[in-house]
């Protein structure tokens, strides 16, 4: 007979998620929470944009053909009243995962709460700004696209300098940024030099951390073989190229090699706004 004594089981539970918008921060909410918990597998049912009660009724249906947990975020009182009365009645627990947070902030602010549906996910020109600028930075990474006219900021560096976080990070700040890899003997499109709009920014670190993280990132594809890649030497002259380029061109440059990324860009966004105020 096999032993069983070390097997683990998981243990399984409907989760129903009721939002009045997006469900977005109900799904990460639960899924920090559950993390919390080993051996649990969270069966998931997302509710988004429930605003009417004839969707509610469809939600509580669905919720009491499948008991388990309820985690809401619904401001209409009467749709809240509706699915708190009926989990009570069924014996389900419901959480409001918002109200602790909210009674907290009102209480401190001296601000009664504005009881609008999605209004953390107000969807205005800003939003709409991030989502276009985080579009741009996907179709102008690692030197694809072509429209580097419409970037607030051009990064370049060679492989490995942290381009492609960075210009996401910005992307989600509402900035468009596209990113060119300085590869040996390939040139960088030239153009961009004589764009009045975007501000290019040259990144470079130090050699012994570009190749700590390119033999990492060799390893984690389970490729070991010595090449020009990871060779000291060739680091080395790469990194001299890239800064020859950026002393040619005027470019202001970042060593980005003990930096994070949030301060790389935040160093990037100083030089925009600065250039701005000089406009």
């Amino acid at each position: 007979m096999a032993d069983t004594s070390t097997q683990s089981f998981e243990t399984c539970f409907h989760v129903h998620m009721v939002s009045d918008s997006t469900g977005e921060t109900l799904m990460e909410v639960m899924r920090a929470s559950v993390a919390q918990f080993e051996g649990t597998n969270p069966l998931e049912h997302l509710y988004a944009l429930v605003r009417s009660t004839r969707q509610m009724d469809r939600v509580l249906k669905e919720i009491e053909s499948y008991p388990g947990i309820v985690m809401y975020t619904v401001v209409n009182t009467e749709l809240r009243r509706q699915l708190e009365t009926h989990c009570a009645n069924i014996g389900i627990p419901a959480i409001a995962v918002l109200d602790p947070m909210l009674a907290t902030l009102s209480s401190y602010l001296g601000t009664p709460v504005a009881s609008r549906a999605g209004a953390q996910r107000g969807l205005d020109a800003e939003y709409y700004g991030r989502i276009d600028a985080l579009n741009y930075a996907m179709a102008h990474d690692d030197g694809a696209g072509e429209h580097y006219e419409m970037a607030d900021i051009i990064l370049l560096g060679v492989s490995r300098t942290s381009k492609t976080p960075t210009s996401i990070y910005l992307a989600h700040r509402g900035y468009r940024a596209a990113n060119i890899p300085l590869v040996p003997n390939v040139e960088v499109p030239t153009h961009i030099f004589d764009l009045d709009g975007p501000v290019i920014v040259g990144l470079t670190a130090s050699p012994e951390r570009i190749v700590q993280i390119r033999r990492n990132r060799l390893l984690s594809l389970h490729e070991d073989r010595d090449t020009e890649y990871v060779d000291d030497f060739s680091v080395r002259e790469e990194i001299l190229y890239a800064k020859r380029l950026y002393a040619k061109h005027g470019l202001p440059s970042i060593d980005v090699t003990r930096r994070s990324i949030e301060e790389t860009a935040a160093k990037i966004i100083n030089m925009l706004n600065e250039r701005k105020n000089r406009s």
